[in-house]
């Protein structure tokens, strides 16, 4: 509820998420609750938001994960367990895509892994410059944040609230993580 708030107030992207992509951003199109298929199952990684903005010369598709006191699910380890085909299926498509060894470090959260892989999906389907994962965090004491920069620091990158970092996938794309304080007004 806190992302649809922050969202339907803004003149655009919210300002932590235009704030953390910097260089004046410019929202595109916002789809809440936007659902992307990925090989290996039935469900889809669920966005809270999906958005398309434009930063400069740049589009990026941004896959948006709204937190408030929720935690990011099982671990890849708890979600593997007694995995079936479809699911190893699954995480070996999301490792090639993001470019990492399969399976994962089994204490990061599988729902980073999903929504990552959404996001770079959406980037290729929509032909932009630059993927994004944006965690919009409305936790005052930054719930969570630590399995954030866990996963975070597999790309080797080392995460802060309110700074994007930003990897080169295989495919030599840019991938933007970011961990945007929101505002608590809309909790």
């Amino acid at each position: 509820m806190a992302a649809a708030l922050s969202w339907e107030a803004a003149d655009g992207l919210p300002e932590e998420i235009a704030n953390l992509l910097g260089g004046s951003p410019e929202l595109l199109l916002a789809i809440p609750e936007h659902k992307v298929a990925l090989p290996g199952g039935r469900r889809e990684s669920q966005c809270d938001v999906f958005a398309l903005a434009r930063i400069n010369y740049e589009t990026v598709a941004m896959a948006v994960e709204a937190k408030v006191n929720e935690p990011f699910g099982p671990t890849v380890g708890e979600w593997m367990a007694n995995a079936s085909a479809g699911k190893i299926q699954r995480m070996q498509f999301i490792c090639a895509l993001l470019g990492l060894s399969s399976p994962p470090p089994h204490d990061l959260r599988y729902q980073l892994f999903h929504r990552t892989a959404a996001a770079v999906i959406e980037a290729k389907r929509f032909k932009t410059d630059q993927a994004a994962m944006i965690v919009q965090s409305f936790s005052p004491v930054h719930r969570w944040f630590a399995d954030f920069q866990d996963f975070v620091a597999v790309f080797g990158l080392e995460a802060q609230p309110d700074q994007a970092v930003t990897c080169r996938l295989p495919t030599g794309m840019p991938l933007i993580f970011g961990w945007a304080v929101g505002a608590q007004e809309f909790v």
